[in-house]
């Protein structure tokens, strides 16, 4: 499902993003190829094709146009690239680093154009947040908690999305946002107390 603008639209299964996480070697490859990359753009390369699907499943995830998603992640290598020469290793992955670099284009996009956010739900994931939420499982609940979703910040319906749509494990959400785990979690559990609140008083 997408939520977007107060409708619900079904849309076909996008392809898996596909998932997964460095160890403190492969961290620290992945940094002497940043270097290579930082002194000579060329090769910049390998970093691009190990992170292209990941940004763009990120992306894709976020807005309702694959023509779109392919324009923001151009721009998002094209940032990376131009700063790579700020980047400074913190012992995790690049890709924290990218995909705060993509939420940023998004947010500049959404800003500029003054659209809605979207976000992509299948109904496993759908299911896995009633879960925490509320384990009726009628018709109202679904609607209630759409509606829920919906009056919710941008920051912190983009933790919902990275926790429960995307299935991102609390350490690569960290990495994302920059955010302490224990910080991460005591925020995520506080927005699901207040999904909670707004779906009894729906």
């Amino acid at each position: 499902m997408v939520l977007k603008g107060g409708k619900m639209i079904a849309l076909m299964n996008m392809t898996d993003q596909p998932k997964y996480h460095l160890t403190v070697e492969q961290i620290d490859i992945e940094l002497e190829q940043v270097k290579a990359a930082q002194a000579d753009p060329k090769k910049f390369e390998p970093i691009y094709k190990s992170y292209y699907a990941r940004i763009v499943g990120y992306v894709y995830q976020r807005v309702d146009s694959k023509d779109l998603t392919y324009e923001i992640t151009a721009q998002v290598f094209y940032s990376a690239l131009n700063n790579l020469s700020k980047f400074k290793a913190q012992g995790v992955p690049f890709g924290a680093w990218l995909f705060r670099i993509a939420g940023n284009e998004l947010n500049q996009w959404f800003r500029k154009n003054k659209a809605q956010r979207t976000i992509n739900i299948d109904e496993e994931a759908m299911d896995n947040l009633k879960q925490e939420v509320d384990e009726r499982t009628s018709a109202n609940i679904d609607k209630g908690l759409f509606q829920a979703l919906e009056e919710l910040e941008a920051d912190e319906l983009e933790l919902i999305d990275m926790r429960f749509f995307e299935n991102r494990p609390f350490k690569e959400i960290c990495e994302i946002t920059g955010m302490g785990e224990s910080a991460c979690k005591m925020r995520i559990y506080r927005i699901l107390e207040k999904l909670k609140t707004k779906i009894k008083n729906i």
